[in-house]
């Protein structure tokens, strides 16, 4: 199940208590102060990785506290501190205050951990009051509490090429003629309900990074399809990929459907509506197809690439044309 906000409440682990004792052996009476001091408390620490590409198995337990430290010992032993508590989550990441809604940290890079909660320091034993004046303290200190916080966390998918268009326009298709992703696949719209990610391979054995986002309609910027919900996943990629269906059964016209998509991207955001774009004609299977994909590109003045997933029909000239396009961005 894909999972792209979560609150969860972390807290730090407890210091633990610094220990009161006095040496005691054979033939020493009045033996010193010797109590250790207590371990510090684990961290809850979040590790973007790869391996995992939704918020998911974090669900179902709301709150995730690392362990506390040791209490110190005797004989100046001092307590052991505890482990952090590292929670995997995808890359892209963000990071959030839930009471004040600031951002804490943008989790965009592998494995560059980030300390959501840092667990309290262990309390010092009495050992370390001994003075010139107070050569017996009977003081230690208690362990500090470690910190606790609600947290958003929001995923927004890392790629560098995002797949858009109407739905039923071909994005899924076209991502498993591409790569070894099996995203659902019929012919009707709304098929995917879910973002999914791909890795491409183009000229040169380069590779690049596809991200299907489930198809948007009109309205999308404000929520209309839930597609407030998928177009932040579109955000971080480096090239759009715009799908357009130029069958003879397309839900809109082929420019009617592209004015749409370029709206809402501009709705959503002035910086996506300018991010470097290539248009694809797809499903073009016969001559009336490539004559509607030849249309398009005259309507909106762009050039338009025509593709078919389902026969190979211009997808080596699609990934040249987006290797040259990343290698400019």
């Amino acid at each position: 199940m894909f999972v792209d906000e979560l609150q969860i409440t972390v807290r730090g682990g407890r210091g633990g208590d610094g220990s009161v004792s006095f040496l005691r052996e054979k033939f020493i009476q009045r033996g010193g102060p010797d109590g250790g001091d207590g371990g510090d408390g684990g961290d809850v620490v979040l590790r973007p990785t790869t391996h995992c590409n939704t918020l998911f198995h974090l669900t179902g337990r709301g709150a995730f506290a690392a362990h506390n430290g040791e209490p110190g010992g005797a004989k100046n032993c001092g307590g052991k501190d505890a482990g952090d508590l590292v929670l995997e989550v995808p890359v892209g990441t963000i990071v959030l205050d839930a009471a004040r809604g600031n951002v804490l940290k943008d989790l965009a890079a592998a494995e560059v951990p980030f300390v959501v909660a840092r667990g309290g320091r262990g309390g010092r034993g009495n050992a370390r009051f001994a003075t010139a004046t107070n050569r017996s303290p009977k003081q230690a200190e208690l362990g500090q509490a470690g910190e606790e916080r609600d947290v958003l966390l929001q995923l927004k998918l890392i790629a560098d090429v995002g797949l858009v268009g109407l739905p039923n326009a071909g994005k899924s298709t076209l991502l498993a003629a591409l790569t070894r992703a099996r995203p659902k696949i019929a012919g009707y719209p709304f098929t995917t309900l879910e973002p999914m990610l791909g890795i491409a391979t183009g000229p040169g054995d380069t590779t690049f990074v596809l991200a299907d986002i489930p198809g948007l309609i009109a309205g999308a910027h404000a929520g209309k399809g839930l597609g407030d919900k998928f177009l932040k996943h579109v955000e971080r990629t480096r090239l759009l990929l715009h799908l357009v269906d130029c069958s003879d059964l397309p839900l809109e016209p082929p420019a009617a459907a592209w004015r749409t998509i370029r709206t809402e991207l501009a709705a959503h955001s002035p910086a996506l509506a300018a991010r470097p774009t290539l248009v694809c004609a797809t499903k073009v299977e016969d001559d009336a197809s490539a004559g509607r994909a030849l249309e398009l590109a005259q309507e909106i003045g762009m050039p338009v690439l025509a593709i078919s997933s389902a026969t190979g029909k211009g997808l080596p000239e699609l990934l040249i044309a987006v290797a040259r396009a990343l290698a400019a961005s």
